[in-house]
């Protein structure tokens, strides 16, 4: 099986050419707060790998990685209140935290080492229809590296956990981009004239981009499958070890004088490892055997999860 791409590992970096670019750029997020930060890393990675299932140049690969490191810079003058708020946000509250675009688009344009990334932070939430912001723009003004950036930010925003709102899974996340995929289905009578227009035909998303998303996303999956099976094999050899234990501490149990009870101990000590003992191992092999349980059924759900993902209709 293909091992996971890692943007982070150190030999990735250097293929890309980005040690010294990247330093500065993440020197730039410590600023942030932990979630947005993290989120920044999320979508970069994202952002990479979407542009390698697009078959995109080493060069733009590269640009839009760094674009989406940036992306929400502009989130460290947004109020504390606002960004961390629990709750849903007010429709003040929100025209507040779009301007994090704007302002992380000025803070690039204002630095010579950011301003060739300022595409990052004032693309990322325009949409294909028109129904984005800052500017409300459509497909045609819309670069390629803020429509892919914008799939990744939707995807990593909605599937992680934040404070504020509850987990969503990984499926229902695909779903979501796939309906934002599709035309509006309601247009108010207000917007007539642009339902005649090409955008009406359009969705927030860009399906090509989705799709490439979609691939990302199932390889991480098998990745995971690989790593707990690993693990599987691996508590499958320790609950071996110990049940060979648990047979001669049967014997020692059973055994009619203390000559083949102190044999059969000493066969115990040869198989158990440290911090083992023949009074603690039971304990040991009981949370093997409930781990090698839970992962085999998480081994399920993930085939399962592939199986459903793969049904998914762009």
């Amino acid at each position: 099986m293909k091992e996971a791409f890692d943007f982070y590992d150190p030999t990735s970096l250097k293929s890309y050419n980005l040690d010294k670019t990247m330093q500065y750029q993440l020197n730039i997020l410590g600023s942030l707060d932990v979630f947005t930060r993290k989120h920044c890393e999320n979508v970069a990675n994202l952002t990479c790998r979407i542009c390698e299932r697009l078959h995109c140049q080493k060069g733009f690969i590269e640009y839009c990685t760094i674009c989406a490191y940036l992306h929400d810079i502009g989130k460290q003058f947004i109020p504390q209140e606002i960004l961390q708020k629990p709750g849903r946000l007010t429709d003040e509250e929100f025209e507040i935290m779009k301007t994090h675009t704007t302002i992380g688009y000025n803070i690039c344009m204002q630095d010579p080492q950011l301003r060739p990334y300022a595409a990052g932070p004032i693309y990322h939430h325009e949409a294909l229809n028109g129904t984005g912001y800052p500017k409300g723009l459509t497909k045609k003004d819309i670069p390629y590296e803020g429509q892919i950036i914008r799939v990744a930010d939707e995807y990593d925003a909605i599937v992680s956990k934040r404070q504020y709102k509850s987990h969503v899974g990984i499926t229902d996340t695909l779903k979501i981009l796939i309906d934002n995929t599709k035309p509006l289905q309601e247009v108010s009578p207000s917007s007539a004239l642009e339902v005649l227009s090409e955008n009406s035909k359009l969705g927030k998303d860009n399906p090509i981009i989705v799709k490439a998303l979609i691939s990302v996303v199932i390889e991480d999956i098998e990745y995971e499958i690989s790593c707990t099976l690993d693990y599987v094999n691996n508590l499958h050899n320790e609950i071996k070890r110990l049940k060979q234990v648990d047979k001669y501490h049967e014997k020692m149990i059973s055994a009619k004088n203390d000559k083949k009870k102190e044999y059969f101990l000493e066969y115990m000590k040869i198989f158990l490892i440290t911090n083992e003992t023949p009074e603690n191992y039971k304990e040991i092999l009981t949370q093997y055997e409930k781990a090698y349980e839970n992962r085999k059924s998480r081994i399920d759900k993930l085939y399962e999860e592939i199986k459903v993902i793969k049904k998914l209709k762009l």
